[in-house]
């Protein structure tokens, strides 16, 4: 008998027909033998109504009570799926992110899992029951809801697989697994049977949607099995594991695109120690989460900073920049929500070269600009325009024959 943990999204539970077929599922998991902790997302588009009915009443809601607003999507989910199964037959009890042990820090819409106490849910496992959590939440400091941002739910799955040592963690999505790129950008896209937690990480924050970085990152240092599978057919999905010899023959394992993204540009700062790190310092005090940097070289003693940030921190970086702009001695601030991040990923790119030579090729061929570059071991991303970002993909996809069945 194994242990397993399963995480329904909200486009597998969006409706009441998603909800039976989902409960069909567990029951069939758990009639298999195993004892099963589902986890789930808010219903369908739950949590986009929730955000957009809190923002009529207020445009710039408190963010504790957004977060107590938003957790109610998962709490409705898990409910209703709990019934959906005493409706087969199955002993179930659904059970709040604070209810499974999810203890959090104290920030508020996107807060960290600091600690897990899931002894309530063990003795429901013992009772023979399968117990159903809301994704995305837990219990902060002060005894608040706190919700882990979006894709949290993966999180929740990740960590609570964790705690309670399951034997897998499956997320199971609208899409059959991981592709090589978004199947409604590239149609050629391959589902790939593999790959190694290192990828999956570069592509989930490069904007891949398959799994939440977080998740990917919990998974890796806790060593969860991962398995991205299909909750509306039963095949099998993409296992994301540890890297062995083989995986480094596919020199690039996917292309991503992220269109969620803004660029800031500190302009004439003075070019003198410190000034970079009082501006990110503050950056990250405030929770937010700076990409890629570039600083252009000197000249008559000043400097430009050119930074990503996710559209959503825009208005909240540029407040804290106007704020610091005459402690940094900067001349201007700049931004630019038109933009796009591409990036290929692959564990091949360690042991070939060439790669980052024939990705600007291709880009340069269909004269799409780029306005910044960053690398590492296992990717290369770009800064293009918004409008460019699928044709890229679509591009690069096709220069590294990614749509080829290996």
């Amino acid at each position: 008998m194994a242990l397993i943990v399963q995480k329904y999204g909200g486009s597998s539970v969006a409706d009441v027909e998603c909800m039976r077929r989902v409960a069909r599922r567990v029951k069939k998991t758990r009639d298999e033998g195993n004892q099963v902790v589902v986890v789930v997302s808010a219903m369908g588009d739950t949590t986009d109504d929730l955000i957009d009915l809190a923002k009529k009443i207020n445009p710039e809601p408190n963010e504790r009570e957004m977060d107590a607003l938003m957790a109610t999507g998962e709490q409705v989910s898990s409910t209703v799926l709990t019934l959906a199964l005493h409706q087969l037959g199955v002993d179930a009890i659904s059970m709040t992110g604070p209810q499974a042990g999810i203890y959090t820090d104290a920030i508020h819409a996107k807060a960290k899992i600091l600690d897990l106490k899931p002894k309530r849910l063990l003795a429901q496992l013992k009772k023979n029951r399968v117990v159903v959590v809301a994704g995305f939440q837990g219990l902060n400091p002060s005894e608040d809801i706190a919700t882990l941002g979006r894709g949290g739910s993966d999180t929740t799955a990740v960590a609570l697989a964790s705690s309670i040592k399951a034997d897998r963690c499956q997320i199971l999505k609208d899409v059959e697994g991981v592709y090589t790129a978004n199947p409604r950008v590239v149609p050629d896209a391959q589902k790939l049977d593999e790959i190694v937690y290192d990828e999956m990480l570069e592509l989930a924050s490069m904007g891949a949607e398959v799994l939440q970085s977080r998740a990917v990152e919990f998974a890796k240092n806790h060593g969860v099995v991962l398995e991205v599978l299909s909750s509306f057919v039963e095949k099998p999905g993409t296992l994301v594991r540890e890297e062995v010899k083989h995986m480094e023959d596919m020199v690039v394992r996917g292309v991503a695109s992220d269109k969620n993204q803004a660029k800031v540009t500190i302009r004439g700062l003075e070019d003198k120690p410190g000034v970079a790190a009082l501006l990110f310092t503050e950056l990250a005090r405030k929770s937010i989460n700076v990409d890629m940097i570039v600083q252009n070289v000197s000249d008559k003693g000043e400097t430009d900073i050119t930074f990503t940030v996710p559209r959503g921190d825009l208005s909240k970086t540029l407040r804290v920049a106007e704020a610091m702009q005459s402690e940094l001695g900067a001349k201007g601030i700049r931004s630019d929500e038109t933009i796009a991040k591409v990036s290929l990923v692959g564990v091949g790119m360690r042991s070939h070269s060439g790669v980052a030579a024939k990705m600007f090729e291709a880009l340069a061929k269909q004269k799409i600009n780029i306005a910044m570059i960053a690398t590492s071991e296992i990717k290369i991303s770009v800064v293009i325009a918004q409008a460019d970002a699928d044709k890229a993909v679509q591009v690069l996809h096709k220069a590294f024959d990614l749509g080829k069945k290996k």
